[in-house]
Protein backbone atom coordinates (compact mmCIF):
# COMPACT_ATOMS: atom_id res chain seq x y z
CA UNK A 1 0.00 0.00 0.00
CA UNK A 2 1.35 3.42 -0.98
CA UNK A 3 1.80 6.25 1.52
CA UNK A 4 -1.01 8.15 -0.21
CA UNK A 5 -3.38 5.21 0.27
CA UNK A 6 -2.37 4.90 3.93
CA UNK A 7 -2.98 8.63 4.45
CA UNK A 8 -6.40 8.31 2.82
CA UNK A 9 -7.37 5.39 5.05
CA UNK A 10 -6.19 7.26 8.13
CA UNK A 11 -8.22 10.35 7.19
CA UNK A 12 -11.33 8.23 6.65
CA UNK A 13 -10.89 6.60 10.06
CA UNK A 14 -10.54 10.03 11.67
CA UNK A 15 -13.84 11.10 10.09
CA UNK A 16 -15.45 8.32 12.15
CA UNK A 17 -13.53 8.97 15.37
CA UNK A 18 -15.51 9.05 18.65
CA UNK A 19 -14.20 12.57 19.34
CA UNK A 20 -16.09 15.38 17.57
CA UNK A 21 -12.95 17.56 17.58
CA UNK A 22 -11.00 14.84 15.76
CA UNK A 23 -13.80 14.48 13.20
CA UNK A 24 -13.87 18.26 12.74
CA UNK A 25 -10.13 18.44 12.10
CA UNK A 26 -10.38 15.49 9.71
CA UNK A 27 -13.10 17.22 7.68
CA UNK A 28 -11.04 20.42 7.65
CA UNK A 29 -8.03 18.47 6.39
CA UNK A 30 -10.03 16.79 3.63
CA UNK A 31 -11.45 20.12 2.49
CA UNK A 32 -8.03 21.76 2.56
CA UNK A 33 -6.61 19.11 0.22
CA UNK A 34 -9.57 17.93 -1.90
CA UNK A 35 -9.39 14.41 -3.27
CA UNK A 36 -12.27 12.70 -5.15
CA UNK A 37 -11.64 9.54 -3.14
CA UNK A 38 -13.08 11.27 -0.07
CA UNK A 39 -16.38 12.36 -1.60
CA UNK A 40 -18.28 9.14 -0.93
CA UNK A 41 -17.17 9.05 2.70
CA UNK A 42 -17.99 12.73 3.24
CA UNK A 43 -21.50 12.25 1.89
CA UNK A 44 -21.94 9.08 3.92
CA UNK A 45 -20.74 10.84 7.08
CA UNK A 46 -23.15 13.77 6.55
CA UNK A 47 -26.04 11.34 6.89
CA UNK A 48 -25.07 10.20 10.37
CA UNK A 49 -22.90 12.95 11.92
CA UNK A 50 -24.61 14.08 15.16
CA UNK A 51 -22.75 17.39 15.66
CA UNK A 52 -23.99 20.42 13.72
CA UNK A 53 -20.59 22.12 13.50
CA UNK A 54 -18.96 18.95 12.18
CA UNK A 55 -21.73 18.56 9.58
CA UNK A 56 -21.09 22.14 8.53
CA UNK A 57 -17.41 21.36 8.02
CA UNK A 58 -18.30 18.23 6.05
CA UNK A 59 -20.45 20.39 3.78
CA UNK A 60 -17.60 22.86 3.37
CA UNK A 61 -15.24 20.01 2.49
CA UNK A 62 -17.66 18.70 -0.14
CA UNK A 63 -18.06 22.18 -1.63
CA UNK A 64 -14.28 22.33 -2.07
CA UNK A 65 -14.44 19.40 -4.51
CA UNK A 66 -15.48 19.79 -8.17
CA UNK A 67 -19.26 19.66 -8.57
CA UNK A 68 -18.80 17.10 -11.35
CA UNK A 69 -17.61 14.73 -8.64
CA UNK A 70 -19.96 15.69 -5.80
CA UNK A 71 -23.27 16.14 -7.65
CA UNK A 72 -23.91 12.47 -8.54
CA UNK A 73 -23.46 11.38 -4.92
CA UNK A 74 -25.56 14.24 -3.53
CA UNK A 75 -28.36 13.74 -6.07
CA UNK A 76 -28.54 10.11 -5.05
CA UNK A 77 -28.60 11.11 -1.38
CA UNK A 78 -31.64 13.42 -1.68
CA UNK A 79 -33.67 10.26 -2.34
CA UNK A 80 -32.43 8.55 0.84
CA UNK A 81 -34.91 7.18 3.36
CA UNK A 82 -32.87 8.83 6.13
CA UNK A 83 -34.11 12.37 6.80
CA UNK A 84 -30.71 13.72 7.84
CA UNK A 85 -29.18 12.38 4.65
CA UNK A 86 -31.77 14.22 2.55
CA UNK A 87 -31.45 17.40 4.58
CA UNK A 88 -27.66 17.56 4.48
CA UNK A 89 -27.49 16.70 0.79
CA UNK A 90 -29.92 19.53 0.03
CA UNK A 91 -27.99 21.90 2.28
CA UNK A 92 -24.77 21.02 0.48
CA UNK A 93 -26.38 21.50 -2.93
CA UNK A 94 -27.46 24.98 -1.85
CA UNK A 95 -23.85 25.78 -0.91
CA UNK A 96 -22.43 24.41 -4.16
CA UNK A 97 -25.02 26.32 -6.21
CA UNK A 98 -24.76 24.25 -9.39
CA UNK A 99 -28.08 24.64 -11.19
CA UNK A 100 -27.69 21.24 -12.83
CA UNK A 101 -29.10 19.98 -9.52
CA UNK A 102 -32.41 21.82 -9.99
CA UNK A 103 -34.40 18.82 -11.36
CA UNK A 104 -33.71 17.00 -8.08
CA UNK A 105 -35.62 19.63 -6.09
CA UNK A 106 -38.96 17.90 -6.40
CA UNK A 107 -42.33 18.91 -5.02
CA UNK A 108 -42.06 15.91 -2.68
CA UNK A 109 -38.90 17.37 -1.13
CA UNK A 110 -40.40 20.86 -0.93
CA UNK A 111 -43.28 19.38 1.07
CA UNK A 112 -41.28 16.71 2.92
CA UNK A 113 -42.90 15.58 6.17
CA UNK A 114 -39.65 16.28 8.03
CA UNK A 115 -39.33 20.02 8.74
CA UNK A 116 -35.54 20.04 8.49
CA UNK A 117 -35.65 18.37 5.08
CA UNK A 118 -38.32 20.77 3.84
CA UNK A 119 -36.41 23.80 5.11
CA UNK A 120 -33.24 22.62 3.39
CA UNK A 121 -35.21 22.03 0.20
CA UNK A 122 -36.68 25.56 0.34
CA UNK A 123 -33.22 27.10 0.73
CA UNK A 124 -31.77 24.96 -2.06
CA UNK A 125 -34.67 25.73 -4.37
CA UNK A 126 -34.30 29.51 -4.24
CA UNK A 127 -30.57 29.16 -4.97
CA UNK A 128 -30.93 26.68 -7.83
CA UNK A 129 -34.18 27.78 -9.53
CA UNK A 130 -33.55 28.62 -13.21
CA UNK A 131 -34.45 32.07 -14.49
CA UNK A 132 -38.12 32.21 -15.43
CA UNK A 133 -39.23 29.39 -13.15
CA UNK A 134 -39.52 31.52 -10.02
CA UNK A 135 -43.33 31.97 -10.27
CA UNK A 136 -43.89 28.21 -10.36
CA UNK A 137 -41.61 27.73 -7.39
CA UNK A 138 -43.40 30.49 -5.49
CA UNK A 139 -46.73 28.74 -6.09
CA UNK A 140 -45.39 25.45 -4.73
CA UNK A 141 -43.76 27.10 -1.71
CA UNK A 142 -47.00 28.91 -0.91
CA UNK A 143 -48.67 25.53 -0.34
CA UNK A 144 -46.50 25.21 2.78
CA UNK A 145 -47.71 28.44 4.41
CA UNK A 146 -48.87 27.97 7.99
CA UNK A 147 -46.73 24.90 8.46
CA UNK A 148 -44.78 24.16 11.64
CA UNK A 149 -43.45 26.32 14.44
CA UNK A 150 -42.15 29.89 14.12
CA UNK A 151 -38.65 28.81 13.05
CA UNK A 152 -40.04 26.75 10.18
CA UNK A 153 -42.43 29.52 9.17
CA UNK A 154 -39.63 32.08 9.20
CA UNK A 155 -37.51 29.82 6.97
CA UNK A 156 -40.35 29.60 4.46
CA UNK A 157 -40.94 33.35 4.55
CA UNK A 158 -37.25 34.00 3.88
CA UNK A 159 -37.25 31.55 0.98
CA UNK A 160 -40.32 33.17 -0.54
CA UNK A 161 -39.00 36.70 -0.08
CA UNK A 162 -35.76 35.72 -1.84
CA UNK A 163 -37.86 35.15 -4.98
CA UNK A 164 -39.07 38.75 -5.02
CA UNK A 165 -42.33 40.18 -6.36
CA UNK A 166 -43.40 36.92 -8.04
CA UNK A 167 -44.59 35.72 -4.63
CA UNK A 168 -47.34 38.36 -4.37
CA UNK A 169 -50.07 36.50 -6.37
CA UNK A 170 -49.79 33.22 -4.41
CA UNK A 171 -49.54 35.15 -1.13
CA UNK A 172 -52.69 37.15 -1.95
CA UNK A 173 -54.48 33.92 -2.83
CA UNK A 174 -53.41 32.41 0.49
CA UNK A 175 -54.91 35.31 2.43
CA UNK A 176 -58.35 33.89 1.61
CA UNK A 177 -57.49 30.37 2.78
CA UNK A 178 -59.90 28.76 5.25
CA UNK A 179 -57.02 28.07 7.66
CA UNK A 180 -56.24 31.16 9.78
CA UNK A 181 -52.63 29.97 10.22
CA UNK A 182 -52.16 30.05 6.46
CA UNK A 183 -53.75 33.49 6.19
CA UNK A 184 -51.60 34.93 8.97
CA UNK A 185 -48.40 33.49 7.54
CA UNK A 186 -49.21 34.83 4.06
CA UNK A 187 -49.95 38.31 5.42
CA UNK A 188 -46.81 38.34 7.55
CA UNK A 189 -44.66 37.25 4.61
CA UNK A 190 -46.03 39.98 2.35
CA UNK A 191 -45.46 42.53 5.13
CA UNK A 192 -41.83 41.42 5.38
CA UNK A 193 -41.47 41.65 1.60
CA UNK A 194 -42.60 45.29 1.77
CA UNK A 195 -40.79 46.13 5.00
CA UNK A 196 -37.81 43.83 5.72
CA UNK A 197 -37.06 45.74 8.93
CA UNK A 198 -40.47 44.98 10.44
CA UNK A 199 -39.34 41.68 11.98
CA UNK A 200 -41.12 38.34 11.68
CA UNK A 201 -42.68 38.38 15.15
CA UNK A 202 -44.14 41.84 14.59
CA UNK A 203 -45.44 40.85 11.15
CA UNK A 204 -47.10 37.71 12.55
CA UNK A 205 -48.72 39.59 15.43
CA UNK A 206 -50.00 42.25 13.06
CA UNK A 207 -51.38 39.56 10.73
CA UNK A 208 -53.13 37.94 13.71
CA UNK A 209 -54.89 41.21 14.50
CA UNK A 210 -55.99 41.60 10.89
CA UNK A 211 -57.37 38.05 10.80
CA UNK A 212 -59.22 38.55 14.09
CA UNK A 213 -60.66 41.88 12.93
CA UNK A 214 -61.78 40.31 9.69
CA UNK A 215 -63.48 37.50 11.57
CA UNK A 216 -65.18 40.00 13.90
CA UNK A 217 -66.47 42.15 11.06
CA UNK A 218 -67.88 39.07 9.34
CA UNK A 219 -69.60 38.10 12.57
Amino acid sequence: MSKQDRDTEQAIRRLEDVSPSVRLRAALGVGTAPDPRFVGKLVERCAVEPEFYVRDMLTWALARHPSSVTLPALLHEVRSERAQARSQALHTLSKIGDRQAWPAITRALLSDADDEVARSAWRAAVVLVPEGEEPGLATVLATQLGRGERETQLSLSRALIALGEVIVPPLRAATTDLDPLVRRHAMATERLLRDPDAGFEFAIEEAKRIVVLGRTSQG
